[in-house]
């Protein structure tokens, strides 16, 4: 009995066990900052995979260069994990900002940290999105960070013989089971994000590099009230809200 108990708690945790895959540093936040301080605030084990340094971000400051913005968008990236109570630290692939192609070499990279991690959810961008209403450009690292992630979980992460390099490396193949997939026009789930929204502004304000004079709180409550007010339409009763397409793979 108490090995099956045992058993019991660590599927419960891994089951808690979440990859963000992200573009830039601030992506994260934005797209899903509530749903990661929730989730953080319920125990679940948080990591976050940033794709590129944010180098090429300088949001009009012509002195910086983007080897010190690097390393400030690092600093940033950390301190909003931590406003947000993730306690892993995050995880850099030091890619180019701006440049990003959906490589082989990149899927490897992501599928290797999928296999390290091993999370049963992994949270990542919309591939499919280009632009929004009249007044949104996607950006293109958004969409290829979003297609590289769904490749690196099907067939990479999951396949033994897709990359035979992971397995010399000791990493076995690992199934993620549940994507939510975020910035998306046609979501289908919605996190309820209600006495988070503190920590999502703070996470943001912790990129002082990006919103310099600009700060969030009003626009983000306009948001998660809006995405709230589309659940609503759906059946769902919540104030604020995030909203993502979800997956569910196999049990």
């Amino acid at each position: 009995m108490a090995e099956t108990e045992a058993q019991a708690q660590t599927q419960a945790q891994e089951r808690k066990r979440v990859l963000i895959v992200m573009a830039h540093p601030d992506d994260g936040e934005f797209g899903c900052g509530g749903t990661v301080a929730r989730w953080a605030s319920e125990g679940y084990d948080i990591h976050y995979c940033l794709i590129t340094d944010g180098q090429a971000g300088d949001q009009g400051d012509k002195e910086i260069t983007s080897e010190r913005l690097a390393e400030v968008r690092r600093h940033e990236a950390q301190a909003a994990a931590d406003a947000l109570g993730v306690q892993n630290p995050v995880i850099f692939l030091h890619y180019a900002d701006s440049r990003l192609e959906p490589t082989l070499d990149l899927r490897l990279d992501v599928a290797r940290v999928i296999r390290k991690v091993k999370p049963y959810i992994v949270i990542c961008q919309d591939p499919t999105r280009y632009w929004s209403g009249q007044g949104y450009i996607n950006h293109p690292d958004h969409r290829i960070a979003g297609e590289v992630t769904l490749a690196a979980i099907i067939p990479v992460a999951g396949t033994r013989l897709a990359f035979p390099e992971l397995l010399a490396e000791g990493l076995q193949p690992h199934e993620v089971r549940e994507v939510y997939i975020s910035g998306t026009e046609n979501p289908d789930r919605w996190v309820d994000i209600g006495g988070f929204l503190d920590k999502k502004v703070a996470a943001l304000r912790a990129h002082k590099s990006q919103m310099r004079d600009w700060d969030p709180q009003e626009e983000i409550i306009k948001w998660a009230r809006e995405t709230a007010n589309a659940a609503h339409k759906v059946g769902h009763t919540m104030e604020y809200a995030e909203a993502y397409k979800y997956i569910k793979r196999g049990d």
